[in-house]
């Protein structure tokens, strides 16, 4: 019992060892992953849980309109190249103005003077020329800054600034009034940056940082809410677009709450600053774009351009605008400040679920240990139930964490609990494929193939540990083999005997029994173990019968003949035994121990005595039908103190019960004689 339990200790602990050491070796890959990949993984399970998560998301639509106004490969087709003289965007201003905008974005950075207007011109060759005269001109000529000045100064607009590496550049903003202590350790720095000229600065509500950074994989996912600039922090361009919105003057960022308020409006602000924008195309879809030639031709101005936050910006190629995103490889960075911007009207702003290092150990940790326990405590089918229910479980926390705006990254916690999960269940099926084959290979010449199969489906139906049981014992013996091993030559013998040892075990087999062991020349037999056989005392006499029919008729063969080869006797006792393993851990032998072992040892050796060629004990007999057996004598056993009453197979009854012809009366009973009397 004691082996049987370690044996069993020892196959659960390698397979929790396996699944801990599947466990591990993702970990590892994990933390050796570059950090790159691992970020763009992330990044495109999120896209995923958020794409998802756009159908069950309530609507939380404002009171606003937002329009882009694109510059298209339709207005340079019309309009020319670009770049477009400053003039042109005024017109674009103006018409958004006259329409009624609330607020006005310009994705486009203007960087220095116009140089296309004709003032700028005429200062530039007045200058090259040494020519005052023309540099006066330039007073009574068209300049573009000056038009787009006064456009600007007819609606709230936001202009937009670049991030400069290397310069030192400071740029103007509203203020930013802190609440308590603000910490963004993460937030995107530059140390200057470049902005428009001080003549359309002069006139614009605002000022918005215009960069849009990709992710590991280059996809934009992220619009800058704060961006720092020589140490300041400021806006970007779609918050910026939001304040004016609002008709906010300043932002107060609350330091104790992680909130940036504007106007009524309170942004939950990630810890970098940066907007996760969502792959909802249903954002998109409810956002006007009207082409910018359609406002400069002087066609009729779209109603929705009224009350309306309009950003400007560019899809043709040319303005170097078109930025990969989740949903398009092409994507204008326009529609990306819009997407923003919707999403903080809106409120939605994923963000990190909090402590969130915490919750993915703890997520870890559970997935490892679900993955073990759905090993060791269910059937394999159902643990793998249970594992895909655990990933359905994760999969849907995440995306209901996905509709609160809320990012979970559920693959980790999947992945450790199907590794777990399936090194711990090859680990058992790996060793119960190795103690099949054990089994197989120990019962295979002992038991019916049929028993052998069934064992080794359910080798709980075996006990090996030692155990009391009742069993028939059938021990046979060839007459004079000592002489004969005297007279054969050993190529012979051997193959005579092996013969002869096939024949026997077959019978034993095909009658229910196991083949105990092969001592010299004889078969020691076992009936009613390792599993239960009905009726195993006749089974085991019908066995006997088999063997001295097939065996006689062995001994006719030419090369048994020629050895002299001996008799059968054969002796059978049931009784009480204790079976079991037995042996040292490397040789381990199931055999039995008991009074009916010894009995049926002595009885085989009685058939000298008897003068018969089947001594079956009184146990056996007193389970056999009466017409099987005669009674044979009593005869006093070695070791027995208790004198034995004896029995032989009937011959009448022999002839039908062998299955090989005729067995006449003598070759059961060579010569009766009474038994001897104490």
């Amino acid at each position: 019992m004691w082996r049987s339990l370690t044996a069993h200790r020892r196959t659960f602990v390698a397979a929790i060892a396996a699944g801990l050491t599947a466990v591990g070796l993702v970990c590892a890959l994990v933390v050796v992953w570059p950090a790159p990949w691992r970020e763009a993984i992330h990044q495109r399970i999120v896209d995923t849980l958020f794409a998802a998560a756009a159908s069950l998301h309530p609507s939380t639509a404002g009171e606003y309109r937002l329009v882009v106004v694109l510059i298209d490969e339709r207005s340079l087709s019309a309009y020319g190249a670009w770049p477009w003289p400053r003039s042109r965007i005024a017109e674009l201003v103006e018409s958004v103005s006259r329409a009624g905008a609330s607020a006005v974005a310009i994705d486009i950075l203007f960087e220095g003077v116009d140089a296309k207007s004709p003032a700028a011109l005429a200062r530039r060759l007045g200058a090259e020329t040494d020519r005052p005269d023309i540099v006066a001109w330039a007073k009574d000529l068209p300049d573009g800054d000056d038009l787009l000045a006064s456009a600007i100064a007819t609606v709230p607009v936001v202009l937009g600034y670049a991030l400069d590496p290397v310069g030192t550049e400071e740029v103007t903003g509203v203020p930013l009034l802190a609440r308590g202590e603000v910490d963004l350790p993460t937030v995107w720095r530059a140390p200057g940056g470049i902005g428009p000229p001080a003549a359309l600065t002069r006139d614009a509500q605002g000022l918005g940082a215009l960069a849009l950074p990709g992710d590991a994989d280059g996809i934009v996912r992220r619009v800058p809410l704060l961006v720092g600039v020589n140490d300041r922090l400021r806006p970007g361009l779609a918050l910026e677009a939001m304040r004016l919105f609002e008709r906010a003057s300043a932002y107060v960022l609350d330091g104790s709450t992680g909130t940036l308020r504007v106007g009524d409006i309170d942004v939950r602000l990630p810890p970098d600053g940066m907007l996760r924008l969502i792959p909802d195309r249903g954002v998109t879809a409810t956002t006007t774009t009207i082409s910018a030639v359609d406002l400069l031709m002087g066609k009729p101005i779209p109603p929705q351009l009224a009350h309306a936050i309009v950003l400007i910006g560019g899809s043709a190629p040319e303005l170097g605008g078109l930025r990969p995103a989740s949903d398009d490889p092409l994507t204008p960075s326009v529609m990306l400040q819009a997407a923003a911007v919707d999403q903080l009207l809106r409120g939605r702003v994923p963000l990190p679920v909090p402590h969130t290092p915490a919750l993915s150990a703890a997520l870890a940790l559970i997935a490892t240990v679900v993955g073990l326990l759905s090993v060791s405590l269910l059937r394999p089918a159902r643990g793998a139930l249970a594992i895909c229910g655990f990933a359905s479980l994760v999969a849907a926390a995440s995306l209901a964490a996905a509709v609160a705006d809320r990012i979970v990254n559920p693959m980790l916690p999947i992945i450790l609990a199907a590794a777990s999960f399936g090194a711990c269940s090859l680990t058992r099926a790996a060793q119960t494929h190795m103690r099949e084959a054990r089994l197989r290979q120990r019962f295979a010449q002992h038991l019916a193939p049929a028993v052998v199969e069934l064992i080794a489906a359910s080798p709980s139906v075996l006990k090996l540990r030692g155990e009391r049981r009742q069993i028939t014992a059938l021990f046979t013996d060839v007459e004079d083999f000592t002489g004969m091993t005297r007279r054969a030559e050993p190529e012979a013998l051997v193959a005579v005997l092996d013969e002869y040892f096939e024949g026997v075990a077959q019978i034993v087999i095909d009658h229910g029994g196991m083949i105990d062991k092969l001592v010299g020349d004889g078969v020691h037999t076992l009936f009613n173990t390792p599993l239960d056989l009905e009726d195993h005392p006749v089974k085991a006499v019908h066995c006997a019968i088999a063997i001295h029919a097939w065996s006689e008729a062995f001994r006719e063969t030419p090369d048994a003949q020629r050895l002299g080869f001996g008799r059968t006797r054969i002796g059978v006792e049931t009784g009480d035994t204790i079976v079991g393993d037995v042996g040292i851990r490397t040789k381990l032998d199931y055999t039995a121990y008991g009074d009916a072992i010894n009995a049926a040892a002595r009885l085989e050796g009685a058939n000298k005595e008897l003068g018969t060629a089947i001594c079956i004990g009184p146990e056996t007999a007193s389970r056999c039908p009466p017409h099987l057996l005669h009674p044979t004598g009593t005869i006093r056993l070695r070791g027995f103190e208790e004198p034995v009453r004896t029995y032989t197979p009937d011959p009448a009854t022999s002839t039908e019960v062998s299955g090989f012809g005729s067995i006449s009366a003598p070759s059961l009973i060579v010569a009766h004689r009474p038994a001897p009397r104490g």
